[in-house]
């Protein structure tokens, strides 16, 4: 019965709002690597109201959107600009949305190797994959007293933040040199926050 529900307040958040439809229509149309949103170059319709939380659940108008399968095809244009805003982004428009903290939640990693070089494989909450490598680089806090709470990034500009479970498994694996922690990950050196002389935080 609920699955019922979630999929009537999806159809029903569609065909109330014109918007949505046409972004959908546009996500959901079959392209290789998935929708070129860098390459599209729409003017900007202004604010949309979407909002994805910091637990990773999205909102629209006030209501979480359930159905996880329009919540994928949504995420799948997404895009960050410059601005430091995120977008909705069709050929046609761009629509700019709500972000408490990142787009997308890490929920798993796993620790792999390639030709001896050690990889950081992540998956977000909307099943992206992503090894971690010098386009895709993980985020780390640079001062010591800042809270432990790293990101990495998805696609463009898009960050997935870390659990804290998982930041907390990441912590282990930061390794002391030249007076900073550093993680290595896809041939990739990424600075963390500084530490004293015995290895201790500074």
């Amino acid at each position: 019965m609920k699955q019922e529900t979630s999929k009537t307040t999806a159809e029903g958040m569609l065909e109330a709002s014109p918007d949505l439809a046409g972004i959908a229509e546009w996500a959901a149309k079959p392209a290789p690597g998935g929708a070129p949103v860098d390459a599209w170059n729409p003017p900007d319709c202004g604010v949309i109201d979407m909002r994805i939380a910091s637990d990773g659940r999205w909102f629209y108008r006030g209501t979480v959107i359930e159905r996880e399968a329009l919540v994928r095809l949504f995420a799948s244009v997404l895009r960050k600009d410059e601005d430091g805003k995120t977008y909705l982004v069709t050929p046609v428009e761009k629509l700019r949305i709500t972000i408490e903290d990142t787009p997308f939640l890490a929920v798993e990693m796993q620790q792999t190797r390639r030709d001896g070089v050690p990889i950081l494989v992540f998956r977000t909450n909307l099943g992206d994959v992503v090894e971690v490598d010098a386009e895709h680089p993980i985020l780390l806090p640079k001062e010591a007293e800042a809270e432990f709470r790293p990101s990495l990034i998805v696609r463009g500009r898009l960050e997935a933040r870390l659990t804290r479970s998982l930041a907390m498994e990441l912590a282990d694996l930061l390794e002391f040199e030249n007076g900073r922690y550093v993680l290595r990950s896809g041939g990739a050196v990424f600075d963390g926050p500084a530490a004293g002389a015995d290895g201790e935080t500074a």
